[in-house]
C-alpha cells in the first residue's frame, strides 16, 4: 500500500496509532488535530486519501466533505466517528464519503478499507446533501459491528429503486428501518404508506394503495402473515407498476424461505420483494448496545417526565444481562416504566428486578426437529435463557414466569379446541372448572364460543 494519507482527529492517541500503522504499510502520513489545516492540505493538492473525524475543535468533518469534493474531485474520504447513530452513516453517505467507520474502530479493518480507497477511482460527481433539521434524531442507535454494518447498508440502498425486505424478530425496529430509508431518500417529500393484509382485501385495495402512495414508498408490513389471496394481489400489483411507481419495501418477522418450503409463501412474491434484504439483529445479539439504548431511553424519559434518572452499576448490569425477548421495544417500555416508578434519581437493581419480574422469561421457541419432545425443546430454551444472563442469575420469580408462559398458550389452545366451552376445556385439561375460570381471569384470556367442536 502506497500513497499519502491525510489524518485529521483531535485525539492524539488515534493520530499516533494511524500514523504508525499507515507508515508501516508504506504510506506517507500527514496528521493534524485541525480541520482548517486539513483543508489547507487538500487545497494545496496534498494527499491521496483523507481519514477524518466528524467532531473537530474547529469544525465538523461531515460538513467539510462537499468542499473537499469540490476542491479535489475523486479524493476518497473515510469518516470515523464516535457518534454511533444511523444519522451519521446517512450523512456520510449523502456527502459522498468513500466509507464510514464508528469509534472504536478495528484497526486491521480500517487498514483494508484504506488500501481499497487508495486504489479506487471516484466516477460519480458528489451530490450536495440537503440540510437536516437541528436536533433531528432516530431511535436507531448502536456501536456494535452488526448495527454499523446495517447503517452502512441503509445508507447505500436508500436512493436506489431496488425493493427492500427488512427481516427480524418482533420489536427489533424493522418499521424504523423502512421509515429511515424513506425519510432520508429522494422520496422523502412523498407519502409513506404502510400496508396490512386487510388493506388488500377489497377489490380496489391495490389501486387505492397506489393512489395514496403516488411516487413515495409502500411498505407491506409483516408480509409473511398475508394469506394466499393477499399474496396474489401483491404480485399482480407489483407486476402492473409503471413509471413513477412508489418504492417497494416489506417487513417480515418469519423466515420466508422456510415458509416457501412449507408451501405457505409464494416464491415469485419473495423474489419480487427481496431485491435487497436487511436483517435487523436481535438485541441479545448486540449486548454492547444495551447500555447505549438504555441511556437513550432514559434521556427520552427525562424529557417527558422532567426528572433525571440514571442506572446504578448493578442495575445496568442486570439490564445488560437480561435476554430481552421483546427486543428494543421491550427495553424501551421497561426503561420508561422505571423512569416513572423509581423513587430516587438512581435506579437500583432491586427496582429493575421488580419490573423484570413481570416480563416474559423466554424467547419465542424456534428450531427443533418435528419429532422433538416438548420437554427437550423447553429444556433447550430454558438453558439458553439462563446462559444469556452472562453468569448472573435471572430476576427472582423464574418458576412462576415459566409456568405462566407455558400455561397461557396451553389454556388458549385447549379453549380453541373445545370451541370456547369451558366445561369441556376443564375436562380436557383435567382441572376443576372454577380453577379454569380463575386462570382465564388471571391470565387475561379472551374466550370466544363457537358451535362446532373438534
Amino acid at each position: 500500500m502506497d500513497g499519502t494519507v491525510l489524518v485529521a482527529d483531535d485525539d492524539r492517541t488515534i493520530r499516533t496509532v494511524l500514523t504508525q500503522a499507515l507508515t508501516r504499510a508504506g504510506c506517507k502520513v500527514h496528521a493534524t488535530s485541525s480541520l482548517m489545516t486539513l483543508m489547507r492540505w487538500v487545497e494545496e493538492g496534498k494527499g491521496d486519501l483523507v481519514i477524518s473525524d466528524v467532531i473537530m475543535p474547529d469544525g465538523n468533518g461531515l460538513e467539510a466533505l462537499p468542499r473537499i469534493s469540490r476542491e479535489r474531485p475523486g479524493l476518497p474520504v473515510i469518516v470515523i466517528s464516535a457518534q454511533n447513530t444511523i444519522m451519521t452513516a446517512i450523512q456520510a453517505a449523502e456527502a459522498e464519503a468513500y466509507d464510514y467507520l464508528p469509534k472504536p474502530f478495528d484497526l486491521p479493518d480500517l487498514m483494508k478499507r484504506a488500501a481499497r480507497a487508495l486504489e479506487a477511482k471516484r466516477r460519480v460527481a458528489p451530490r450536495k446533501p440537503e440540510p437536516r433539521a437541528e436536533g433531528e434524531d432516530l431511535p436507531l442507535v448502536g456501536r456494535t459491528a452488526q448495527m454499523q454494518a446495517l447503517y452502512r447498508l441503509v445508507a447505500r440502498v436508500m436512493n436506489t429503486d431496488l425493493p427492500v425486505l427488512v427481516t427480524g424478530e418482533s420489536g427489533t425496529g424493522k418499521s424504523l428501518i423502512a421509515r429511515a430509508i424513506h425519510d432520508f431518500s429522494d422520496r422523502r417529500s412523498q407519502p409513506f404508506v404502510v400496508v396490512s393484509g386487510a388493506d388488500l382485501a377489497a377489490a380496489d385495495g391495490p389501486a387505492a394503495i397506489l393512489a395514496r402512495a403516488r411516487g413515495g414508498s409502500v411498505v407491506f408490513d409483516e408480509v409473511s402473515d398475508y394469506d394466499d389471496e393477499q399474496q396474489a394481489r401483491v404480485v399482480r400489483m407489483l407486476d402492473a407498476l409503471g413509471d413513477h411507481a412508489p418504492r417497494v419495501m416489506a417487513t417480515s418477522q418469519a423466515d420466508l424461505s422456510a415458509r416457501i418450503d412449507a408451501g405457505r409463501f409464494r416464491r415469485d412474491l419473495f423474489y419480487r420483494l427481496g431485491g435487497v434484504s436487511i436483517a435487523v439483529p436481535a438485541l441479545r445479539e448486540r449486548l454492547d448496545d444495551i447500555p447505549l439504548l438504555a441511556d437513550h431511553f432514559l434521556a427520552r424519559g427525562d424529557r417527558e417526565v422532567g426528572t433525571r434518572r440514571r442506572f446504578s452499576p448493578e442495575a445496568l448490569g442486570l439490564v445488560r444481562a437480561y435476554s430481552w425477548p421483546g427486543n428494543v421495544r421491550q427495553l424501551e417500555n421497561t426503561v420508561r416504566r422505571l423512569v416513572v416508578t423509581s423513587s430516587e434519581e438512581e435506579i437500583t437493581r432491586a427496582e429493575v428486578e421488580a419490573v423484570l419480574g413481570s416480563q416474559p422469561a423466554m424467547e419465542p421457541l424456534k428450531g427443533g426437529g418435528e419429532g422433538e419432545k416438548l420437554s427437550t425443546s423447553v429444556a433447550r430454551h430454558l438453558k439458553r435463557y439462563f446462559d444469556l444472563h452472562g453468569g448472573a442469575l435471572p430476576p427472582p420469580g423464574v418458576y412462576q414466569r415459566i409456568l405462566r408462559e407455558v400455561e397461557l398458550p396451553l389454556i388458549e389452545i385447549a379453549l380453541d379446541a373445545t370451541a370456547g366451552n369451558q366445561a369441556k376445556c376443564a375436562d380436557l385439561l383435567g382441572i376443576n372448572r372454577n380453577t379454569l375460570r380463575k386462570k382465564i381471569t388471571d391470565l387475561d384470556i379472551r374466550v370466544t364460543r363457537r358451535r362446532k367442536l373438534m
